[in-house]
């Protein structure tokens, strides 16, 4: 029998799952209790002290790919800005549900865990069902890339689902995010006799010129466009009256297919010079399945009386756990399509579309029997 999907969005957003520290380990195990009771094999792999990541399957004959549907449990911080209803009651009002988390991404987790709980007496001796749920998505995809450290923990997955919030529009992949703290050195001295010195500010400051002028060599995608290099923050220096003999910059870069990140970085060092060296802060790569893909057009062939009209390929803005698990199974086709508004992801008053979560879970539905030749 189906759980309520809404329901149990409702159910999942009191579990305070702020990141950092996460605190995933509680709501995983609410999760994995439901699908052990639905005949699901569950494992837990922790990422911390009170975090975890689960791996939940069911079905799966011999040389059968199953099909994977992923998201993660984590939220970010609340902000400075007050609410206007509690962020972890799972608040409703005229079709929304209010909290941390509604949209990013909750619903959708509960979304194709229903699905899944509704298919599971099904499944065996079909291709079957992957459900990985992760910790610390939200700080660059830590439990995702955990888990494909873990021997054995991810199985052969044939293609995968990612939740984030899209209001049940499929996507077909993402840029990914390369960054970087560009950094210079130099000598401390009295402010008042700077010849004795060396200004790491000032170093970083010729850096900057030259970032700003920099462009990359590779062409642009025909769906994502071209790379881009953000400049997020410069900082420098301890005090006034002092040489500064550090300075740092962060570098923000949002890469397509085509770009490799060690061969950006190489190029950044040639271009900046001897003067500044780099320490990597994160490193998600893009994502991207062409849309003409067999499996894709199933998918939107599902999600055309959803949307009312047939889907055109679109791109996610945003990276996710899909950057992961896309070499951790071999490379299958991906899409990212989930329930929640991604307008409404890190939000004050964040909320979903109760509609869209019941909609979302009979797509999900869909979409696995189709997997499975039910």
């Amino acid at each position: 029998m189906r759980p309520d999907p809404v329901e149990l969005t409702r159910a999942l957003l009191p579990y305070d799952t702020i990141n950092p520290p996460g605190q995933e380990e509680p709501c995983a195990h609410h999760l994995g209790g439901l699908l052990e009771a639905a005949g699901f094999h569950v494992t837990y792999h922790p990422l911390g002290p009170g975090r975890a990541s689960l791996v939940a399957r069911r079905g799966g004959r011999d040389g059968a790919r199953p099909l994977c549907f992923t998201g993660h449990i984590d939220i970010v911080p609340l902000g400075a800005k007050p609410w206007s209803r509690d962020p972890f009651a799972g608040e409703t009002h005229q079709g929304r549900v209010y909290g941390r988390g509604s949209s990013d991404m909750k619903s959708g987790v509960a979304a194709f865990v229903a699905a899944a709980i509704e298919l599971a007496p099904h499944l065996d001796h079909t291709a079957g069902v992957e459900l990985v749920i992760t910790a610390g998505e939200e700080t660059g995809c830590a439990g995702a890339f955990d888990l494909l450290r873990r021997p054995g923990a991810l199985g052969r997955a044939g293609a995968v689902v990612v939740a984030e919030p899209t209001s049940n529009y499929p996507y077909v992949g993402h840029k990914g995010a390369f960054w970087l703290e560009a950094v210079t050195h130099g000598v401390t001295a009295h402010g008042s006799m700077p010849e004795k010195g060396v200004n790491a500010v000032c170093k970083a400051a010729h850096a900057v010129v030259a970032l700003e002028r920099y462009r990359f060599a590779t062409p642009p995608h025909p769906m994502m466009g071209q790379g881009t290099l953000n400049i997020g923050a410069l900082h420098g220096g301890l005090n006034i009256n002092s040489v500064p003999d550090r300075a740092a910059i962060a570098l923000d870069m949002r890469t397509v297919p085509g770009q490799d990140h060690g061969h950006i970085r190489d190029e950044l060092g040639r271009v900046l010079g001897p003067e500044v060296s780099f320490n990597t802060l994160l490193d998600v790569p893009p994502v991207y399945t062409e849309p003409d893909h067999e499996w894709v057009q199933q998918v939107f062939d599902v999600m055309q009386p959803v949307l009312g009209a047939r889907p055109e390929a679109r791109t996610a803005t945003y990276f996710t756990d899909a950057a992961a698990l896309h070499q951790g199974y071999g490379g299958p086709p991906i899409v990212i399509l989930g329930p929640g508004e991604a307008h409404m992801a890190h939000q004050t008053d964040e909320y979903c579309v109760a509609e869209r979560v019941l909609q979302s879970t009979d797509a999900f539905a869909h979409i696995l029997r189709r997997w499975c030749g039910l």
